[in-house]
């Protein structure tokens, strides 16, 4: 020590005679303040639990969930090789000193002075559980005096086994574990007492530093740490040489991180729903989920992307599901769960904005209404009692004169919406939407035309399902069925599936959706719908507050939204069409990859003809314009173009060819 010394500045000398003499001070002076507390802080960890282990609709591995509680294991429960492995590393002395350990104090002020700070803290185990239990990670030499005089008296008031006990329970292992229990369930799905050798080594390296050595840290890391661990065990002659060769060549398997972290959030909620908060702590359950693993990783994925290059702070959410059975196949709630775990697809309230017309545009359809009718969007003050008015415009506030029910909702004009609504009866409608599953809560009055009311995106998916299956709206099944390994016995979980709707009303209602992609406020997916026939409709709200798109193909039908969490503007341009949809459009390229392209079915029921569009006329021959038109049954045009000569049939003739179109 004295050739050491006098290499040292006099600051230097000074500060370790400084620290010798405190510690000597602490030794004479500590004084038995620390009372006794009691010994296990958290309940006993139950025998025998295991996991709840999710697998998506293919079998493959999605995530796990796990109990939130903290568990105290007693050391009879913790192997033996994990707590000679820790011993080994952490406090080779542990058995020997009275608390804390002079000689590695020493040895650490040394390096500390000669790195003019504090690097090495030299701390014995119970050290680092009084640092743990009591005190901050704050490196003073204030700090470090006041654990040593704490680890004195702990040392006095328990035995080194509750100590170590202590100490398994209340370290840090890294990803939110704090205690062997969690993290043998964290990395291994197991219980402490199943821990295997090399399972323990890798644990064992964890403490000196969580996020770096945690089992899911980089390979390269753990390793060399885990080497680190036996090779010092090796050096005490607490395993062999080869007891330490066949540990590194067998090295432990961990169990690898949730794939989806936010559908099984989701999931969570559901069990709790189905069995009660305790089952997650019971655990013991396989739960096959709706959920395709490899969508819900790209919906994950394009919702970040797309929202990030928008702007910071901007949130998203998207809805995925099979029409047919209402299988939720991917859910996203969010940009990032792991710093917000807010569940914008199936709890976030917000105006939906002009995604709400096509169930107007239905209902309107089911009362006898046609696409080929003409409608004026001239403006019209409506009463609202007080001594007020309203007046509802267009978006940019333009005007179009007439225009077709077809030409209205591609272009989702406003005023004719609300002209539709009242034609309609607003009553009438909010029945029709809870029918088609859409539940509207606020008072009834024309404003529904514009989306006032607050919905879900989950709300909001499963309303459109009727349109892109002929008719039936299916419930949101998250989990397909659940296997309990206690009870060892499955409960299935089958589709509920409900005709709500006239299967001429959903095509022809989809045959106009169509347009939005085509010349609509969706314009932009034109190339996609020609690629995979599809249907949708965007959502813009008040000062562009909400973006959302909606849209469908027979097989699959996606919802997207996009917003800020506390509402205020996105700036001009901030609408369905230029935000959500091309979010859409990424995921659905996905979705569809492997499915092939198929149109909707045309029912029996529904009638086509040849119309002029400028009049909403049978075409006639001279007609330089005609396209096909589709109707509900007795609802179709009977007389021809007047505008071009058009040359009156017989009415058994056109009885005849109405008759060949059921």
């Amino acid at each position: 020590m004295s050739t050491l010394f006098s290499f040292l500045s006099p600051l230097g000398k000074k500060s370790i005679c400084f620290a010798i003499a405190g510690f000597s001070l602490v030794l004479l002076l500590v004084s038995s303040a620390l009372a006794q507390e009691k010994f296990a802080t958290y309940p006993l960890l139950p025998a025998g639990y295991s996991s709840i282990r999710i697998f998506d609709s293919h079998g493959r591995f999605a995530g796990r969930i796990l109990p939130e509680k903290r568990y105290w294991v007693p050391l009879s429960r913790i192997p033996a090789f994990l707590q000679k492995a820790v011993v080994a590393v952490e406090d080779s002395r542990f058995y020997e000193h009275g608390g804390i350990d002079v000689r590695g104090i020493a040895r650490a002020l040394v390096k500390d002075v000669v790195k003019g700070k504090l690097v090495e803290g030299g701390s014995t185990i119970t050290q680092q559980l009084i640092k743990n239990r009591y005190l901050s990670g704050a490196k003073t030499f204030e700090r470090k005096f006041e654990e040593g005089r704490m680890a004195i008296e702990f040392e006095r008031t328990y035995t080194k086994k509750q100590i170590l006990e202590m100490y398994f329970n209340e370290i840090y292992y890294g990803n939110g574990a704090w205690g062997i229990a969690q993290a043998a369930r964290l990395y291994f799905d197991k219980n402490p007492e199943e821990l295997t050798d090399a399972e323990c080594a890798l644990l064992a390296g964890v403490p000196k530093n969580p996020r770096r050595y945690n089992p899911l840290g980089k390979p390269a890391d753990v390793g060399r740490r885990r080497d680190v661990v036996l090779k010092r065990m090796v050096d005490l002659n607490v395993i062999t040489p080869r007891q330490q060769k066949t540990l590194r060549a067998h090295p432990a398997s961990v169990v690898p991180p949730d794939q989806a972290p936010q559908y099984l959030a989701h999931l969570r909620q559901n069990l709790i729903q189905r069995y009660g908060a305790g089952i997650i702590e019971q655990g013991g359950l396989e739960v096959t989920a709706a959920m395709d693993l490899n969508l819900q990783k790209q919906a994950e994925k394009m919702v970040r992307e797309g929202v990030k290059r928008l702007s910071p702070g901007l949130q998203g959410a998207l809805v995925c599901l099979d029409p047919a059975t209402g299988d939720v196949l991917a859910a996203v709630g969010g940009v990032d769960t792991a710093k917000n775990s807010y569940d914008r697809a199936f709890s976030a309230m917000r105006q939906p904005g002009s995604a709400i017309k096509p169930l107007i545009y239905a209902a309107a359809l089911d009362k006898g209404i046609t696409p080929s009718s003409f409608w004026n969007d001239t403006p019209v003050s409506y009463n609202r009692g007080n001594g007020g008015t309203w007046t509802p415009q267009n978006y940019g506030k333009e005007r179009y004169g007439e225009l077709t029910l077809r030409q209205a909702l591609a272009y989702s004009n406003n005023v004719i919406a609300v002209k539709l609504l009242e034609t309609v009866g607003v009553p009438q409608f909010v029945e029709f939407a809870r029918k088609m599953g859409l539940p509207l809560r606020a008072q009834n009055d024309l404003s529904l035309a514009l989306g006032t009311e607050e919905v879900t995106l989950n709300e909001l998916v499963l309303a459109y399902s009727p349109l892109a299956t002929g008719g039936s709206r299916p419930e949101a099944r998250t989990i397909i069925r659940i296997y309990d390994r206690n009870r060892r016995a499955w409960t299935e979980n089958p589709p509920a599936v409900t005709p709500v709707l006239d299967p001429a009303t959903a095509f022809v209602t989809t045959q106009m959706l169509k347009d939005v992609l085509v010349y609509g406020t969706a314009k932009n997916l034109k190339k996609f719908s020609r690629e995979h026939p599809s249907a949708g409709k965007t959502g813009t709200t008040n000062d562009y507050r909400d973006a959302w798109f909606i849209g469908y193909t027979p097989q699959v039908i996606t919802g997207v939204w996009v917003g800020y969490d506390k509402p205020r503007p996105g700036g001009k341009g901030f609408t369905g069409g230029a935000v959500a949809a091309p979010i859409w459009e990424r995921f659905m390229r996905k979705a569809l990859a492997t499915r092939p392209a198929i149109d909707f079915p045309r029912p029996d029921t529904v009638v086509s003809v040849a119309i002029d569009p400028s009049t909403g006329c049978l075409a006639a021959p001279d007609c330089p314009v005609q396209r096909e038109e589709y109707y509900l049954p007795g609802t179709q045009p009977i007389d021809y173009c007047p505008k071009h000569g058009g040359k009156v049939e017989e009415p058994a003739k056109i009885k005849d060819e109405q008759t060949r179109d059921k």
